[in-house]
């Protein structure tokens, strides 16, 4: 994949493009910039993926909290990124059942009881069951296991997000 306009981004243009990929963590796209130049699209992606796994667990439970909650408080008060709207939109997250808003309440307030950040799940490659399915199962795990789950969880996210971020530039471009 062809990422050349990428690569002859100045700063600023490059952090305003991919501050978001990793949620309201436009440091982690400003570290990345200084890698430059990317030979492909996935090199870029490596890139993000690198950064994140160098940084000390609590850093890594730093970019977990820079996420919201799953249909919570910033969904109902429009205070969530665009593309976290887009992503919690595809996964029915907008059209819960009041039974299924109440649960996903409940499980997020004893998530981040027992975890001290929230629940990351690629919303965009899950449904509301499966997404519930997922924090019932997951809420049970050690800290460890659950960090390293939500960092999974985190580069699925940026991988989706940079190849929105691609097309949205170069459309006509072949994978």
């Amino acid at each position: 994949m062809e990422v050349h306009i990428f690569n002859t981004m100045d700063y600023e243009e490059f952090v305003r493009k991919f501050g978001n990929v990793v949620e309201r963590c436009p440091m982690i796209a400003a570290a990345v910039w200084s890698d430059r130049p990317f030979a492909s699209l996935e090199a870029l992606e490596s890139t993000f993926g690198d950064f994140i796994d160098l940084l000390l667990p609590s850093g890594k439970e730093g970019i977990l909290r820079c996420h919201p909650d799953l249909a919570g408080r910033d969904l109902v008060l429009g205070a969530l990124t665009s593309e976290s709207r887009s992503e919690q939109s595809q996964a029915g997250m907008t059209t819960l059942t009041l039974a299924q808003r109440s649960q996903l309440s409940e499980l997020n307030t004893s998530y981040k009881n027992r975890f001290h950040f929230p629940f990351v799940i690629c919303a965009r490659m899950n449904d509301t069951d499966t997404i519930i399915e997922q924090m019932t199962i997951r809420i049970h795990h050690s800290l460890e296991r659950e960090l390293q789950a939500g960092i999974g969880e985190v580069k699925k996210i940026c991988r989706l997000r940079l190849l929105d971020i691609f097309n949205q530039v170069a459309p006509s471009t072949k994978l």
